[in-house]
C-alpha cells in the first residue's frame, strides 16, 4: 500500500515527537496492504453514538448520555463514500452493532458505564445516511469487538474476506477492539482515520497512532477509496 508520508497525522502534537522516533527507530508501523476481497465494516453507527442532529458534544451529552456529539456527525460522509465505493464494487459490508440491552445482559462494561442500560431503543437505529441495505448483514454484538460472541468471523470466511476496513466508533473501543481481535486473526486491516470517532479526541488520536504502529494501516478515506478501486479492478 502507497500512503503520503507528509500530510498531516491526527495524532501530531499529542503524540511526543520523541516518542514517535522512538517507534520509526525500532520499524513499527510497517504497511500491511489491502488483499483481493476487502470488507466493510460499521460499527456501532446508531443514533445512540451521536444524537439525531450535529452538535458540540456536551450539549450532546446533556440529552443522550452515550453521544459522542459532533465527532460522529463529521464521521458521517466519509462512511457514507466508502458505502457507497464498496457497493459499487460489490464487495461485503457487514454491520456489528450494539444491540438493545436487557437485565440479564448487564456486565462488567455496563457497571462501569450503567448508563448504557437506559438506552430507549429507538436510539439503537441505524443513522440513516448510512444504513444497511438489502443484502448486507447486521450483526447484534453485546462486547467491544465485533468478533467476541458473534459470527462475523464465520461470515468473513464464507466470503473470503481477506482485509478488513473498520468504520464507527469509539476509535478507542469497539474499533480497537474489532482491529486488534482481526490482526490476530491474520486478517489485513484498514482504519480510516476520518471515518472513525470517539467522544475523546485524545483517545482518538493516540488510538489511531498505537493502531497503525501495531495493527493497521491508518489513512484518510480520501486516500484509501482509489486503493480499493485498484485492487478490486
Amino acid at each position: 500500500m502507497t500512503v503520503s508520508q507528509n500530510r498531516p497525522r491526527p495524532w501530531d502534537g499529542i503524540i511526543p515527537e520523541e516518542e514517535i522516533a522512538i517507534y520509526r527507530k525500532a520499524g513499527w508501523g510497517a504497511p500491511s496492504g489491502i488483499g483481493k476481497r476487502p470488507a466493510l465494516l460499521v460499527i456501532d453507527v446508531q443514533y445512540r453514538s451521536m444524537g439525531y442532529e450535529p452538535m458540540p458534544i456536551m450539549q450532546a451529552i446533556d440529552t443522550m448520555p452515550t453521544s459522542c456529539g459532533e465527532y460522529g456527525w463529521r464521521a458521517v460522509p466519509q462512511i457514507a463514500r466508502l458505502l457507497q465505493t464498496f457497493r459499487e464494487l460489490g464487495a461485503p459490508v457487514l454491520y456489528p452493532y450494539v444491540a438493545p440491552k436487557k437485565p440479564h445482559d448487564q456486565g462488567q462494561f455496563e457497571r462501569k458505564v450503567p448508563g448504557v442500560m437506559s438506552v430507549p431503543l429507538r436510539d439503537y437505529d441505524f443513522v440513516a445516511q448510512v444504513q444497511p441495505i438489502s443484502g448486507e448483514i447486521t450483526i447484534p454484538k453485546f462486547q467491544a469487538s465485533a468478533f467476541q460472541g458473534t459470527p462475523l468471523a464465520s461470515y468473513l470466511v464464507g466470503l473470503g474476506v481477506d482485509t478488513v476496513v473498520v468504520t464507527g466508533c469509539t476509535t478507542s473501543g469497539c474499533v480497537r477492539a474489532t482491529a486488534v481481535d482481526a490482526c490476530a486473526m491474520n486478517l489485513k486491516v484498514v482504519v480510516p482515520e476520518d471515518a472513525v470517532y470517539d467522544r475523546s479526541q485524545v483517545s482518538h488520536a493516540v488510538n489511531l497512532f498505537d493502531m497503525a504502529s501495531k495493527y493497521a494501516d491508518v489513512l484518510p478515506t480520501e486516500e484509501l477509496i482509489p486503493l480499493l478501486r485498484q485492487h478490486r479492478s
